[in-house]
């Protein structure tokens, strides 16, 4: 878990995660372009299988939620169900929360810094971020509703991916709200995760970085 990894796989991650977002308000309309756009957004979770293979951690629940994810997107494509959409989302919301925890753990037990762990950190964050996106994508699917939207186009999926980001970094423009209580405090536990996430990383690097200075 300790060893020092090639920097590639984690670009690759990285490009991948900013392709899925920069994207999203582009393919969200209309069932292909949906359909393409859950392709897009199963690369990162291949690659992000991928490097929990070469850290060996937790390489086997990672493969069960993958599958969990993909089935249940043909199942819901198919049948056009809601619950199984909701359903959907919660195995990809438990994939990116595994990924994330798995990379945490990479970073924490390494004894030195990298250009690898760098971009690793900034993968973490971006994780976080999709984490949550499920997870409202989930809310929003089984009690529509909870969430309230710019506007009740067809693009929900990146509206909630905004305001998934823009919740992680507490900005909070107020554009999209949660209303029911329960979607509050995950909007809150959000923004209160990206705070602490940014203030131990820093600290965890910070210290490996005073580790391998001379003297």
């Amino acid at each position: 878990m300790q060893a020092k990894l090639p920097s590639r796989p984690d670009l690759l991650l990285l490009l991948s995660l900013l392709l899925v977002i920069l994207l999203n308000p582009v393919m969200d309309h209309g069932k292909w372009r949906l359909l393409v756009l859950a392709a897009l957004t199963f690369i990162p979770v291949i690659i992000s299988t991928t490097r929990l293979l070469q850290i060996k951690v937790w390489v086997r629940p990672a493969l069960l939620l993958m599958l969990g994810n993909l089935v249940f997107l043909v199942a819901s494509s198919v049948l056009h169900s809601r619950i199984l959409d909701g359903i959907r989302w919660g195995f990809l919301a438990a994939f990116f929360a595994l990924a994330a925890v798995g990379l945490f753990s990479y970073i924490k037990n390494s004894r030195s810094i990298t250009e690898a762990h760098l971009i690793t950190a900034v993968n973490i964050y971006l994780l976080l971020g999709m984490l949550w996106t499920a997870i409202y994508c989930m809310i929003d699917a089984i009690h529509p509703g909870s969430i309230q939207l710019g506007s009740q186009a067809a693009d929900r999926q990146s509206q909630l991916l905004y305001f998934s980001l823009i919740t992680l970094s507490t900005i909070g423009y107020g554009d999209v709200v949660a209303v029911g209580g329960e979607t509050r405090m995950l909007a809150a536990l959000e923004g209160v995760t990206g705070v602490l996430y940014i203030a131990i990383t820093v600290a965890i690097l910070v210290g490996r970085f005073e580790r391998e200075l001379p003297g």
